[in-house]
């Protein structure tokens, strides 16, 4: 008995700490959290200065301009060792143009589902850090917490293999700060200031900011692109293009 009931109050107190875990009790917290429901298309912005580049230094400077180089003298088409069906993961997934994007709060995470790809990303809010050992994923570790009307998000643990942008390496170091919000005069519109870290591979940190249009009755379709994968895989694992 001493240890069922010691078992039910640990329970207890994970349930009123970690809603994602124990999400029973925690969903009318939700009401209190601003409105971004529908579905939300990137802001192309026609017109507009497009953002300055990220300022690169040493090994990443020198694989930039030989990339660059190599665009050029194959008239923009240069090979890459993984699927050409592969997303292209964090930061650049949340700048796409063409596909819209679901943000779904639930109790202890926010849920970013991608048109592309189906690809979904995890915001835990619950109060968690970052694990000690993170393995590199496309989407990286992502925790953040309400300041106010605003998602501030921490994602770490980005896989080396993706870019900030084409051809803009970086280590695994790098470190996302996303502050996303609603436009106050304009409430149909989300912002996400992105602000990019890493030291080793950037000369200062490169901040960024995309707006979104909301669509109130639009849904996601699925995208399947590794049904048309035909991309060859040369003996070295290169992919090469058709």
């Amino acid at each position: 008995m001493l240890i069922a009931s010691g078992a039910a109050h640990a329970q207890s107190q994970d349930a009123a700490q970690i809603g994602s875990s124990y999400p029973k009790g925690h969903y009318a917290e939700l009401d209190a959290l601003p409105d971004w429901g529908g579905i939300w298309f990137l802001n192309r912005m026609e017109g507009a200065t497009r953002p300055a580049s990220p300022r690169l230094k040493g090994e990443y400077l020198a694989h930039k301009e030989q990339w660059g180089s190599e665009v050029a003298a194959h008239d923009g088409i240069v090979p890459r060792g993984r699927s050409n069906c592969s997303p292209p993961g964090m930061p650049r997934i949340m700048r796409l143009a063409q596909y819209p994007y679901d943000f779904i709060f639930s109790p202890g995470r926010v849920t970013v589902n991608q048109e592309a790809w189906m690809q979904t990303r995890t915001i835990w809010t619950d109060g968690r850090g970052h694990p000690e050992d993170l393995d590199p994923t496309f989407m990286g570790h992502s925790v953040g917490y309400w300041e106010g009307d605003t998602l501030v998000v921490d994602t770490l643990g980005i896989s080396e293999e993706l870019d900030i942008d084409p051809g803009y390496g970086h280590s695994d170091k790098l470190q996302i700060i996303e502050r996303i919000h609603l436009e106050p005069t304009a409430p149909d519109t989300l912002v996400d200031e992105m602000r990019i870290i890493d030291p080793l591979a950037l000369q200062e940190p490169y901040e960024v900011t995309v707006t979104y249009r909301r669509d109130r009755s639009g849904t996601l379709l699925e995208f399947q692109c590794s049904q048309n994968d035909r991309n060859p895989v040369d003996e070295h694992g290169e992919t090469g293009y058709l």
